[in-house]
């Protein structure tokens, strides 16, 4: 008997999550991550860890900004990682684990980053670096790139918003964690692009809904005059 979940499991899981809508502007992201996740999750050599956890959160927070209400946002990803069988709880602390200790230890994390015989120990991320580096066939993910990505931000934010730095030390850490740089960067790319992407529709339809606001408040203004010129007349 066939137990492998299929992408219509999961997406049936998440709907019964989250009845409502998605919200138009954010229904794309919310289905690339529930396929590209479930794909990965029904992949042999797929293993979760918290470099992978914050690349999911860093996506859907960074993709979700602006979502309304706000308590739906929380509530597409608990839905998101209950049809993808994650414990959201446990995804949100392993993230915040990694981020809060790229905040403390900055310098420490690049250098770790691009040099696991620096002779730092920062756990639990140099454990799984290593696991990485060492792991024959290891399953690299796109959200892994972008939590790598997520941890080189918060520690450098400088060197990254340098497009020739930020190729450098992506490249470095490609090849420190031995499955290549190419991909990686690619995906990076990608993602900032996406971003970028995501922010202008949301922009246009904010200059919509604002549009729109205007054309109500001159309407309203036009009658409230129309009216008073009507009652000046009538006097």
């Amino acid at each position: 008997m066939n137990t492998v979940r299929t992408v219509s499991d999961t997406k049936k899981d998440f709907y019964l999550a989250f009845p409502k809508p998605v919200n138009q502007v954010y229904r794309r992201v919310v289905d690339e991550l529930l396929v590209e996740i479930h794909l990965l999750k029904v992949n042999q050599t797929f293993v979760y860890d918290a470099i992978f956890a914050l690349g999911f959160v860093t996506t859907f927070d960074r993709f979700t900004v602006g979502y309304k209400p706000e308590t739906d946002r929380f509530a597409v990803f608990h839905a998101l990682c209950s049809a993808l069988q994650f414990d959201s709880d446990r995804i949100r602390q392993d993230a915040t684990t990694l981020s809060d200790l790229a905040t403390r230890s900055p310098q420490e994390i690049k250098t770790l980053l691009t040099s696991l015989d620096s002779g730092i120990n920062l756990e639990p991320l140099s454990g799984q670096l290593k696991t990485i580096a060492n792991k024959e066939n290891f399953k690299y993910s796109r959200l892994l790139g972008v939590g790598l990505y997520a941890l080189l931000e918060i520690s450098d934010p400088d060197d990254i918003a340098d497009s020739t730095k930020r190729e450098e030390v992506i490249k470095l850490v490609g090849e420190t964690l031995k499955f290549g740089s190419d991909r990686l960067l690619k995906d990076i790319d990608l993602y900032r692009s996406n971003l970028d992407k995501i922010e202008q529709a949301r922009q246009m339809i904010a200059d919509m809904v604002e549009a729109e606001r205007k054309k109500r408040a001159q309407k309203e203004t036009a009658s409230i005059s129309a009216a008073s010129t009507e009652t000046n007349e009538n006097t």
